[in-house]
């Protein structure tokens, strides 16, 4: 345990007021011992008050400001005070419960059941669709007599609610309330104790810009065409897309003037397509259909093949080996945008939830079975999708940029842009580049023009997928110098 305290010297990250700014000092400190997270007192929607250092260590303070982030270069970036998301803290990455092994499938499942349950009551009897109706009226006269009649669907579940809970049968509701009181994870302090009036007042000014973000479908449509025009096409099969541009239309109309929700919704699905790949290609190796490696072996008794030959094999089958780990480190950039998302608040409401959830295991065995079918077919689907989200994600930046650059990126975008560790921010992307990239995370512009980024390499990534240049791409960079 003498060991363990030895004073060492770490250059640290203090927190910095919004109104005011301090300078880096080195101190001397006791090696990082992880803390127990500190379960909150009423609910699981709270602000974050970690105060995060270049090698990630949570450092206790009895300061009253919000929190920085110490990135790879050891510039300070400000991030949000508050979360957002339904599932902030507890549930959000970098925060609690890092590698915790998860319990029986069937208590978790019923302990969602029970959470979401109660959403679901508050939803319909507090009409919660309101605010959706409020941002996105109807439009003509099949839109009114919709949202007529979701309305009394909505008055009608409300009245079965009230009649059960006043018989007894389902127990008494109380509408979601602001979090009054609860623990900051890095001091165990109530956060009364840390002025949380102070802090909630800075997360409900970001909260008010958050709400006034919009995003112009017709924009979004203006850009895809410009770039179909301007090459940038993706040709496919009139019935993918015929099922491209149904789906293209429905998030229009479900998500209109609701862009974050819009884009969570988007996240939760766009992980699916690489679980779905991933799912299949182990499926072929365990069957012993397609054993990326079983090739190799013909090389060795191949002595008449010249050695451009057995090039060519290698890096085939290799490249067929480490399209698992490519599409696992997709998957993983897409997780963080999707928490990106969470923390902004786009999960927040039960029926965006429900829609998201259900959405992405339809489209994972849809994939599943796409895949099977034809891979280059459900590439191609994806590398559709993708596309759509670089236009989107594009027109959003642009058009709201200026309101943007005035909020600060959630903790999980610098957590993943900035950090010391790049190899999974690499490892996605397999187009050549003359130098890797470097994205900037200043703003909540800079978060979304990293995503779009991001996607713009999925796209390319879909495509060489669909021939045989992922195979010389990763070869191309297996033997480039890796950052570390």
């Amino acid at each position: 345990m003498a060991s363990a305290l030895k004073p060492r010297l770490h250059l640290r990250s203090r927190p910095v007021a919004l109104s005011k700014r301090v300078p880096l000092v080195i101190r001397a400190s006791a090696a990082p011992i992880e803390a127990p997270s500190s379960p909150l007192i009423g609910a699981k929607k709270q602000p974050l008050y970690n105060i995060v250092s270049l090698d990630e260590e949570c450092i206790p303070t009895e300061d009253n400001d919000c929190q920085v982030f110490m990135g790879r270069d050891g510039n300070l970036v400000e991030v949000m005070c508050c979360d957002y998301g339904y599932r902030s803290g507890a549930g959000r990455m970098y925060q609690q419960a890092d590698g915790e092994i998860p319990g029986s499938g069937f208590a978790l499942g019923m302990q969602n059941f029970q959470e979401e349950f109660i959403c679901l009551r508050r939803t319909f009897r507090y009409d919660e669709f309101a605010s959706i109706a409020a941002v996105n009226p109807p439009q003509g006269v099949f839109g009114r007599a919709l949202y007529a009649a979701g309305g009394a669907i909505v008055k009608g579940f409300a009245a079965l609610d009230e009649a059960l809970e006043g018989a007894g049968v389902l127990p008494k509701l109380a509408p979601e309330k602001p979090i009054e009181s609860m623990v900051d994870p890095a001091t165990n302090k109530s956060m009364d104790e840390i002025s949380m009036d102070e802090v909630m007042s800075d997360c409900e000014a970001i909260r008010a810009k958050l709400r006034q973000l919009r995003l112009s479908n017709q924009a979004v449509w203006d850009r895809e065409h410009t770039r179909e025009a301007t090459g940038g096409k993706v040709e496919t099969p009139w019935y993918v897309k015929g099922v491209y541009l149904a789906l293209c239309v429905m998030l229009d109309n479900l998500f209109n003037n609701r862009p974050i929700q819009r884009f969570w919704f988007l996240e939760t699905v766009a992980r699916m397509p690489y679980f779905s790949y991933i799912a299949c290609l182990h499926l072929y190796e365990s069957f012993g259909w397609w054993r990326a490696a079983a090739e190799l072996r013909k090389i060795h008794f191949a002595e008449e093949w010249n050695e451009l030959h057995h090039l060519q094999i290698m890096e085939f089958w290799r490249a067929g080996a480490e399209l698992r780990k490519i599409h696992f480190a997709e998957e993983w950039n897409e997780l963080h945008h999707l928490q990106i998302m969470e923390s902004l608040g786009g999960d927040k409401l039960w029926v965006d939830r429900f829609m998201a959830y259900h959405a992405a295991i339809a489209y994972f065995w849809i994939l599943v079975v796409l895949f099977i079918a034809s891979p280059g077919l459900a590439y191609n689907f994806s590398e559709l999708i993708e596309a759509h989200a670089v236009d989107t994600y594009g027109e959003f930046a642009d058009a709201n940029a200026p309101l943007l650059k005035t909020l600060p990126p959630p903790l999980v975008a610098a957590q993943y842009y900035r950090s010391s560790d790049l190899y999974m921010f690499d490892e996605f992307q397999t187009s050549k580049q003359a130098e890797p990239r470097d994205p900037p995370c200043g703003n909540l512009h800079d978060v979304f023009n990293n995503i779009r980024d991001d996607e713009g390499e999925h796209v390319k990534t879909m495509k060489a997928c669909q021939d045989t240049s992922v195979q010389q791409e990763i070869a191309a960079r297996r033997a480039a110098p890796r950052r570390i």
